[in-house]
């Protein structure tokens, strides 16, 4: 069961990440890429994913972590990249497979098509996907320690004795 806090915090990175992805991805898809809507979403979205990597280790996931900073944000940056690929997967069955794009359907069809396919689905997708890997490979909970290490690297069995 999830830590309540940190399923909020969480929740609250990934709403202040989808404003980065929604703006940046209509600011992209209304001016240089017109014709490729996809590719604009893709764009909004790794611009996003910095942005919650940031937010995410010094705030959501801050009691987590096993790994060194350097491994944690390739796995991060590795575990969005499944997420993106989530993300994109109902847009481009929006656009390519039902062909609910320009000249098949109206234009403000097609934009609603593109938002609940890329905005809606694909990022309620992507977020479950994020999710689960964040907390299973990316922020794991770290192992309490089993004692206390010596200057030599071993650790050292601390035992306590019951006063009587």
């Amino acid at each position: 069961m999830p830590e309540p806090r940190e399923l909020l915090r969480f929740a609250v990175v990934g709403l202040a990440a989808y404003g980065v992805t929604l703006l940046g991805d209509y600011s992209l898809k209304l001016t240089v890429f017109r014709e490729k809507p996809v590719t604009a979403l893709f764009f909004a979205t790794v611009a996003s994913t910095a942005f919650a990597y940031l937010l995410s280790r010094r705030w959501s996931f801050a009691g987590r972590g096993g790994h060194h900073r350097v491994r944690e944000a390739t796995l991060f940056f590795v575990v969005n990249a499944g997420a993106v690929a989530v993300n994109l997967v109902p847009p481009l069955v929006s656009r390519y497979v039902l062909h609910l794009a320009v000249p098949h359907v109206g234009f403000v069809a097609q934009e609603v098509a593109d938002f609940v396919s890329g905005m809606v689905l694909g990022t309620l997708s992507g977020t479950a996907f994020r999710w689960f890997g964040y907390r299973r490979w990316v922020f794991p909970r770290s192992a309490p320690p089993v004692g206390i290490a010596r200057p030599g690297g071993l650790p050292q069995l601390v035992v306590s004795e019951k006063q009587g």
